[in-house]
């Protein structure tokens, strides 16, 4: 692990507001990870139940959406996928759900903890719905300080999750003048786009989707300074408990 960001982290656990938005954010980055060894488990924290375009039967959105993201997953090689199932469109950081949040962090103690961004992208509002915003802010206060102080949420270390400190945090969808970190996934493209293609129930125009998911990619790419050609996914990375960071500062 001390070779990370640049290596390949041992285990990940990976949070999205909806099903959909890992695959849109980090898929490719998750499949080369996979592919490298990496344990990867994903907490899709709403139902999704607001998305799709047919009116009624909200019910079978949640279990048609659920399942897509399983089949988008097994695309990518992920593995547990746990489901919130708070109400789409509702999401809060509230102490409930970041007690859910710290106790899936607890029992995984993955390497990296991989979430949507907490800041509004002022120069693309579509990547900030406010359930994105309030899964990076569940997910940031429970990395820290919930996660790593034994005395919150008592009832997780009697029940045996003791605390644990997070060492890398990586956010997807943030706003470029917090992108610090590109990684090359010239070579995952393809698996990323069949992952993203498994939700048709939020496609109307896949032709259109797979067309600005690569132009994105590509872009990124150029701005990050990759070789011609490439493609890219960006993350704003965050150290939170590295050789380089200092406990209470």
């Amino acid at each position: 692990m001390s070779a990370f960001p640049t290596g390949v982290p041992g285990r990940v656990l990976a949070f999205a507001a909806h099903p959909d938005d890992i695959d849109f954010g980090a898929a490719g980055t998750l499949a080369k990870w996979c592919a490298a060894g990496a344990e990867v488990t994903y907490c899709i924290m709403t139902s999704g139940d607001a998305g799709g375009f047919e009116p009624g039967d909200r019910e079978g959105v949640t279990a048609r959406r659920n399942a897509e993201q399983r089949a988008a997953a097994d695309i990518v090689g992920a593995g547990e996928i746990h489901f919130l199932g708070e109400r789409d469109g509702f999401l809060a950081a509230d102490h409930e759900v970041v007690g859910r949040t710290v106790e899936l962090i607890r029992r995984v103690r993955p390497d990296v903890v991989l979430s949507m961004h907490p800041e509004r992208n002022w120069s693309r509002l579509q990547a900030s719905h406010p359930d994105h915003l309030a899964c990076g802010e569940i997910v940031t206060r429970a990395v820290y300080p919930a996660a790593e102080n034994p005395f919150a949420y008592p009832e997780l270390a009697a029940g045996g999750l003791e605390a644990y400190k997070v060492p890398w945090l990586f956010f997807y969808g943030a706003p470029r003048e917090r992108e610090n970190h590109a990684v090359d996934i010239t070579a995952e493209v393809d698996r990323k786009l069949s992952a993203i293609r498994v939700h048709a129930s939020q496609h109307p125009d896949l032709a259109g989707m797979e067309s600005a998911v690569r132009s994105f990619l590509q872009e990124n790419a150029v701005r990050h300074g990759l070789p011609e050609g490439a493609s890219a996914e960006v993350f704003h990375a965050v150290g939170v408990n590295t050789p380089a960071t200092i406990a209470g500062f």
